[in-house]
């Protein structure tokens, strides 16, 4: 196995979240470390650079989100884990092996949608030589959305599917509630003509009991698959649309998607699931 590097994205040592301060891990605003560009290339060579919290201390690189430009449907989770951090791409490491499983189940191509996180840098504190997850502060989330911004800004996708409770606060705000919310249609935002959100798949891997895991990963499967028809209705929609027409195309598209999850707002059985 080739050994860690043990250096941050910045150059520096790699420090764990508990021991960053301002000393040792100055910050500045992300927007500032954002090239004018629409080149997802670009940026994804320019996060290394950023320093707008303080956890590009503890990570090893910057993670940006893949997928094609002009994808109809963005996925969006909360931020890098261990092995995304080493790999430097999104979703590698078990949650991401689930996220592709249940793709594969509900009939979305991995490689026809966009997947991103609200985070771009792995926040972890050790326990032992392992590296565990910690999660980002609303204030770190909020310093790293002019990131997310962009990718919506160039990606331009209809839909939006927040994974967990960071993306979804991150994006409709604190009082969202994945328990309440999940699977609901929310069309009332900047950031998509719709957005929804469901689990994150490590939610699902950390169940403990093999029976709730095997019907908390049936229920977000089965939102999979609602996102799966809506993608299909999108994209037939954008094939129709008349180019001479954009902005009543976009509010024939809004029409069809509060209807598009139909009335599934079904609650998961934990509620440690966001």
């Amino acid at each position: 196995m080739a050994q860690r590097p043990t250096r941050n994205s910045a150059g520096g040592p790699r420090i764990p979240a508990s021991q960053t301060n301002p000393a040792n891990c100055p910050t500045a605003s992300a927007a500032e470390f954002i090239p004018h560009t629409t080149s997802l290339a670009l940026l994804r060579e320019a996060v290394n650079n950023c320093r707008g919290c303080p956890i590009y201390c503890n990570a090893t690189q910057g993670v940006f989100g893949e997928g094609p430009k002009g994808a109809t449907v963005m996925f969006v989770g909360e931020q890098p884990g261990d092995q995304e951090d080493r790999a430097g791409k999104p979703f590698v490491g078990p949650a991401g092996k689930m996220l592709n499983d249940a793709m594969a189940q509900a009939g979305i191509p991995r490689d026809d949608v966009y997947v991103t996180n609200a985070v771009k840098h792995f926040k972890w504190e050790p326990r032992g030589t392992r590296r565990l997850h910690s999660k980002p502060s609303a204030r770190e989330v909020a310093a790293c959305r002019p990131w997310l911004e962009t990718e919506v800004n160039i990606v331009k996708p209809e839909l939006i599917v927040c994974l967990g409770a960071t993306a979804a606060q991150s994006l409709l705000g604190p009082s969202f509630r994945i328990t309440r919310q999940r699977g609901e249609m929310i069309t009332d935002t900047k950031w998509a003509a719709a957005v929804t959100a469901t689990y994150h798949p490590s939610a699902i891997v950390r169940v403990p009991d093999e029976a709730g895991r095997r019907r908390a990963y049936g229920e977000f499967v089965d939102d999979l698959k609602k996102v799966a028809r809506a993608m299909k209705m999108l994209v037939k929609g954008k094939t129709a649309a008349a180019p001479a027409r954009p902005a009543a195309a976009a509010r024939e598209t809004r029409d069809v998607h509060p209807t598009l999850f139909g009335n599934d707002h079904a609650t998961p059985h934990r509620g440690r699931h966001a």
